[in-house]
């Protein structure tokens, strides 16, 4: 079975691209290659960041790698909070409080319109892939469910009623920004 590093420190994310894996592919998390530090991610594109964590962990760890970034692109706010979606509501990534923000900078605004969009950079052999991910729906005007992190309880995917927080993870897994992008590298994976 083919061993890859994905390079994260969040357990949602490890844990839900491993159910989208279905030992496949076996994943190790930082931890198992003894990486300690804070990986940088400065760059001002969610491509560029999932490419700043897995080239960082190349160069440093020397193995193959994939990183992910994601974010939550809201059309009436041209785009935000994008790249930032993590640190919206200020440097202590803090769900909640981002969440907060987002409903506040959206308050008497009709047009709901959102997506999320990740992009996973994998890292083999030296050469560097990009696979991403879009899931368009909207952003409802109060939370609800109880599952999911981050957006996941006021994003509507589009042909649902239910939020990703309540779908639950075996519905969302199937149909999120992160399965898409995770399935295109699966299947590229599993053709080397």
């Amino acid at each position: 079975m083919k061993k890859i590093v994905f390079a994260t420190n969040n357990a949602h994310k490890l844990q839900e691209v491993s159910e989208i894996l279905e030992d496949k592919i076996q994943i190790m998390n930082l931890k198992d290659i003894h990486c300690e530090e804070e990986i940088p991610e400065t760059s001002d594109t969610i491509e560029g960041n999932a490419y700043q964590k897995a080239n960082y962990i190349y160069e440093h760890y020397h193995v193959d790698c994939f990183a992910d970034d994601t974010g939550l692109e809201v059309e009436a706010l041209n785009g935000a909070p994008g790249v930032y979606s993590a640190r919206y509501a200020g440097p202590q990534h803090n769900s909640k409080d981002n969440i907060r923000k987002l409903l506040t900078d959206m308050q008497d605004i009709e047009n709901r319109n959102a997506q999320f969009r990740t992009a996973i950079v994998l890292i083999l052999d030296g050469k560097m892939h990009l696979f991403e991910g879009t899931i368009k729906g909207t952003i409802i005007r109060s939370e609800r469910g109880s599952g999911g992190f981050g957006y996941d309880s006021v994003f509507v995917p589009d042909g649902f009623e239910k939020t990703f927080a309540e779908l639950g993870e075996e519905i969302k897994n199937k149909i999120s920004h992160r399965a898409i992008a995770t399935k295109k590298l699966v299947k590229f994976l599993l053709h080397e």
